[in-house]
């Protein structure tokens, strides 16, 4: 598949977060995006690898080229899921963003240590959000290069 067909396709992308405000205002975000995106949503860490290994019920879950991850979750924290995803051959080629409220730089730190590509803290005003929401969607579906889903 050349670049130019790659960068037609729509997107997939996976949001790892419970909370449903937050998923609501991400969407409409990626809405704004430059780049077609379709975001899949779950609500937990467990739910997280369940897609990503296309276990039930998602065994016809489309593998994400981006993973946007909440680091506090009930079930399987954030880290926990990260921590699993580097650690499995089939997944650790997947681009993971962390997505968050925390800023602390002990967490940020903890984060990149275990291999996270990029870390965001969620903004609390609601139009900021949007824009940042949108900016990162610009530059993580238009202008970098992600692993091709048919590398695996």
């Amino acid at each position: 598949m050349n670049a130019r067909a790659v960068a037609a396709q729509r997107a997939e992308i996976l949001l790892v977060d419970d909370d449903e405000d937050h998923a609501y205002l991400t969407r409409m975000a990626f809405g704004k995006a430059v780049r077609a995106a379709t975001l899949h949503h779950v609500t937990d860490g467990r739910k997280c690898l369940q897609f990503l290994r296309r276990q039930a019920p998602y065994q016809a879950a489309p593998v994400p080229d981006l993973i946007l991850l909440d680091l506090d979750m009930p079930v399987m924290s954030g880290p926990e899921v990260l921590a699993e995803i580097v650690a499995d051959e089939d997944l650790r080629h997947l681009p993971v963003v962390v997505l968050t409220s925390h800023d602390e730089e002990a967490e940020v730190m903890r984060m990149y240590r275990l291999r996270c590509n990029s870390y965001i803290r969620k903004p609390v005003d609601l139009d900021v959000y949007v824009d940042v929401i949108r900016k990162f969607a610009d530059y993580w579906l238009s202008a970098a290069i992600l692993p091709s889903r048919r590398a695996h």
